[in-house]
């Protein structure tokens, strides 16, 4: 046997967004338990190995129901995450032999990414701690995760561009105008005026604007809207065409 063919192991790992009350990108991290290590040095993101019956996207979907509730959620796989030294570090190999109970030598993981509403309660089976996080106030945490964190942002915002819809996903279902600007730019690289924003969006059918404005704010009221996906995928068809 050539000794160079090691125990490796294939695993999914969730970077799941939201959109907070305070106009902030969060990411979903979750609690791991290693001896002799501060609880607060313990975040990850959510993942698992892969089960020898599964297909990837199943596993990861299997992650995301474990770790919210959620049936349903949007999902995209965007990069594996490969190199030999990933899990070199030895709390993190301590951590995988509590875990798994297997020898891994070597894990390589398959990166997904996911939106959830912030407000939507998450029910986790699997995780006693979930925790949203600001993505600019994430803490270092265990193999590349990091990584995989500001790789995923660079998806993110390939996905904006290729389809805006996926936005509103992070919205409220009725939301102001202010909202949607603050999340483009949490997300986008690209910085928009204000003004010209609210004139671009007001030229678009599929969003529609609520007989409905903010109460109890201490600055001007805000009309509400929501996003018509009936509409946005007729407008799509017609570019298409």
């Amino acid at each position: 046997m050539n000794p160079n063919f090691i125990h490796t192991y294939l695993s999914v790992d969730c970077v799941v967004f939201g959109f907070d009350q305070e106009n902030k990108l969060n990411i979903l991290l979750v609690q791991r338990h290693v001896d002799d290590i501060p609880v607060e040095q313990q975040k990850k993101l959510p993942g698992s190995l892969i089960f020898s019956d599964e297909d990837v996207d199943d596993a990861a979907n299997r992650v995301l129901f474990e770790l919210t509730g959620i049936k349903k959620m949007v999902l995209k796989q965007f990069k594996c995450f490969a190199d030999p030294n990933r899990a070199s570090n030895q709390n993190d190999i301590r951590w995988m032999g509590k875990e798994y109970k297997h020898n891994i030598d070597r894990i390589i993981t398959v990166a997904y990414l996911s939106l959830c509403r912030i407000d939507h309660k998450i029910n986790s089976t699997k995780y006693d701690t979930v925790d949203w996080h600001p993505i600019d106030k994430v803490p270092k945490l265990p193999f590349d995760h990091n990584k995989i964190i500001a790789e995923s942002l660079v998806e993110i915002r390939k996905w904006i561009d290729s389809d805006f819809s996926i936005i509103f996903v992070l919205l409220p279902k009725k939301f102001t105008i202010r909202q949607l600007y603050q999340l483009y730019n949490a997300l986008s690289e690209k910085k928009i005026d204000i003004k010209n924003f609210h004139k671009k969006i007001s030229s678009f059918s599929y969003i529609i604007a609520l007989d409905e404005i903010e109460s109890n704010v201490s600055h001007r009221a805000a009309r509400y809207y929501r996003f018509d996906p009936k509409i946005y995928k007729k407008t799509q068809n017609k570019l298409i065409k």
